[in-house]
């Protein structure tokens, strides 16, 4: 355990540079955008430079970039990200009132995800040029190179306007009902918990179509590093000498699937850690209360604070998940977990 303990707190000295570049180089191209908040602030009528100038000294914006990075730099180590002047309220404040609907979403495909990606690469990895085989290249091909936001665009039209079999991609609920009681921020655990199951039906329905956006997002990298390691590991020669000895298949192939774990868990961890970020555009289609949502209509606005903010939310979770997976290598095979 103290070796754990010690391997966690070098890790996460390790992390401080990175959260660090992340707020210096969210900052400064935040400044470098062809945008002024001041100006779009006093696009009202009646407002001309000298209220410009006004809005522009009571920002900070007159400063120079190395001063507002002080003293941005300062305000982020105590833990104040800022007021979002499109919503009125602290960055830290609507970050925590969004997570919620975005971990929701994201990790409800990313469980989706796993359990079609994993069984199809072992499958296809098994069966090597087989009709499953076939498909799970075509799945990852298909994946890679279509947009997640064109992938929610297609569903919404077959599924919506076509065929008309799923709700209207407007929010998490429909806008009739009440939503239950704040808990978790989740509205289906809350809605359990609650025992509305008007409100738990509403939303488990709108969030078919962009669940399915991002799995069919996370399943083409999953499937395709699965069968790729399956397919190296059980070309190997203790494989080889199992089925030789007349090991029953069940007890090869959950053998060389524990041998390309290692590969695998790190996919998962990437794959997790880029849904958070790409669900900018999914969140911004399905009109889903986000994050991604939330960074996406700022920057639209020059709203300089909520997208620092999240950005560096996003890479907090970023390292976090990277942590974990590190942990996870010294289960999945113990000459990994011996770390300094």
């Amino acid at each position: 355990m103290p070796a754990i303990l010690g391997f966690i707190g070098r890790r996460c000295l390790a992390t401080l540079p990175v959260l660090a570049g992340a707020v210096v180089f969210t900052f400064v191209v935040m400044r470098l955008l062809p945008a002024d908040p001041a100006a779009f602030l006093a696009s009202g009528p009646g407002m001309g430079q000298a209220e410009i100038e006004a809005i522009r000294v009571s920002m900070g914006l007159d400063r120079s970039i190395p001063e507002q990075l002080a003293i941005y730099a300062g305000d982020v180590l105590r833990g104040d990200l800022g007021r979002s002047y499109t919503t009125g309220e602290a960055v830290v404040d609507d970050l925590a009132a969004r997570l919620p609907a975005s971990l929701e979403l994201t990790v409800t495909a990313f469980l989706l995800a796993i359990l079609v990606a994993l069984p199809l690469g072992v499958v296809a990895a098994t069966r090597p040029g087989s009709v499953i085989d076939h498909l799970c290249r075509a799945i990852a091909a298909a994946g890679t190179s279509l947009p997640t936001f064109v992938v929610g665009l297609l569903l919404i039209h077959v599924f919506y306007s076509e065929l008309g079999w799923a709700p209207e991609p407007v929010g998490r609920m429909d806008v009739m009902l009440i939503p239950p009681p704040v808990v978790t921020g989740s509205l289906v655990i809350d809605a359990l918990l609650a025992g509305d199951t008007g409100v738990l039906a509403s939303v488990l329905g709108r969030m078919v179509l962009p669940c399915l956006t991002m799995t069919a997002f996370a399943v083409a990298p999953l499937a395709r590093i699965t069968r790729g390691a399956m397919i190296q590991v059980l070309s190997a020669d203790f494989v080889t000498a199992a089925r030789a000895a007349g090991l029953p298949r069940r007890m090869v192939l959950t053998r060389a699937l524990r041998n390309a774990a290692v590969p695998v868990v790190t996919t998962l961890g990437m794959v997790f850690s880029y849904m958070l970020g790409a669900n900018v555009l999914v969140e911004k289609v399905f009109a889903w209360p986000g994050i991604g949502s939330y960074a996406l209509d700022a920057l639209m606005n020059a709203d300089y604070a909520p997208v620092q903010g999240f950005v560096l939310l996003v890479a907090i979770a970023f390292t976090l998940v990277n942590l974990a997976i590190d942990l996870l290598y010294g289960l999945i095979d113990p000459r990994v977990g011996r770390i300094g």
